[in-house]
């Protein structure tokens, strides 16, 4: 079949989750596709190095000042006419021709409005429930974004196939060296021993329940010494009254890609209990370095972490920035960072976290694009 791609994500200067979502699984597609013509298009010029070189794709650059996806894309698919159309991201074009595979990544907005503009919610839920119906086929990250999607747009699960993302690391086996630690700590002015947040500060990411889980750690340990980290830049609706007050808190700002991995690596432990992930990268990233992980038992995290994370409970208002939510986390918290063990700081856990780590991976999420490629034709 010839197969149209939105690659327009794959070319912005910082990658989130959604845009690395698309670039890993194109690559991984280009490396494992034996059969079908995939044509590549882009708003802007790529890097000759971004994609794998291949005689069954092509790369088209079709600039468009706005809506490239509406308009541009569109037209583009109206002229040639492809078999199927995939978009690795929530929005399919208003009007094209032909079958369509479409990726949903979360439904953050349905379960925290507030994060979102008002008009910004009202394209992202229009531009989902069409692309729903619309598509022949829906990529969910995770379960739990699979049930959101057949929850809120009454969507068949016979068409949703959950499709987990992988993670890329450069260290063989996510070892990172010794030398790269101690670079990163220097880097960003850390001390030896740190507990550990990545991703954007942000409401959902429950950083206040984070903060006063550290806190209270510190009150009930305290002849040890750690830092927290919270690594990453500061979103919409950051409120500094989260880490107000409380000593030795590190805010790194936006980290390099090249310096996450050691990052994590250096870590005492990761802690993420985040109130809501479609796929929460972070856990993946810190299992596949063998870093212990603490996160929250919401949305998709279970499905990640299985029985080799620590696990703290959400109350049912949880969707609310409040004191009672950050005490009611933070106890918790405090509780598991207390009782992180050597066993579990071992190389045996370690590997364990690994292998757990090691089942997300882009070459069989590639593969299973592929098979439902291979049913459409």
């Amino acid at each position: 079949m010839r197969v149209a791609i939105d690659a327009s994500r794959t070319t912005v200067a910082r990658l989130t989750g959604t845009e690395r979502y698309a670039l890993e699984l194109l690559r991984a597609l280009m490396r494992l596709n034996t059969e079908h013509q995939l044509d590549l298009y882009f708003r802007d010029q790529p890097p000759v190095d971004l994609l794998p070189i291949s005689n069954l794709a092509a790369q088209h650059t079709i600039a468009f000042p706005r809506l490239w996806t509406h308009l541009r894309f569109a037209a583009e698919l109206w002229k040639t006419q492809p078999d199927v159309t995939f978009v690795p991201a929530h929005t399919l074009p208003l009007l094209f021709p032909g079958r369509s595979i479409v990726t949903v990544h979360d439904l953050g907005y349905k379960y925290f409005p507030q994060a979102h503009t008002r008009s910004q919610r009202v394209y992202l839920d229009a531009s989902t429930r069409y692309s729903a119906a619309r598509a022949d086929i829906i990529l969910a990250d995770s379960q739990a974004t699979a049930n959101d999607v057949t929850h809120f747009y009454g969507t068949s699960a016979n068409k949703i196939r959950v499709i987990y993302p992988g993670v890329t690391c450069p260290y063989p086996h996510g070892n990172a060296p010794d030398d790269a630690i101690s670079h990163v700590r220097h880097k960003y002015n850390l001390p030896e021993y740190y507990w550990l947040f990545v991703g954007t500060l942000q409401p959902r990411k429950n950083i206040g329940g984070i903060v006063q889980g550290y806190a209270r750690w510190k009150a009930q340990c305290p002849g040890e010494e750690s830092a927290l980290v919270l690594a990453g830049g500061k979103g919409w609706l950051y409120d500094p009254a989260w880490v107000a007050g409380v000593d030795g808190v590190i805010e790194t700002g936006f980290i390099d890609e090249a310096d996450k991995w050691a990052l994590y690596a250096g870590a005492r432990a990761l802690l993420f209990p985040s109130l809501y992930e479609g796929f929460g990268f972070p856990v993946i990233e810190a299992l596949l370095c063998g870093t212990p992980v603490i996160c929250s038992r919401a949305s998709s995290l279970p499905e990640l972490g299985g029985d080799l994370v620590d696990y703290v409970e959400l109350p049912p208002d949880s969707t609310r920035r409040s004191q009672n939510l950050w005490d009611y986390v933070g106890e918790q918290l405090a509780d598991k960072m207390c009782h992180i063990t050597d066993e579990a700081l071992s190389e045996d856990a370690r590997e364990q976290r690994r292998v757990q780590a090691r089942r997300f991976n882009w070459d069989t999420a590639a593969r299973s694009l592929l098979t439902i490629l291979d049913n459409l034709a």
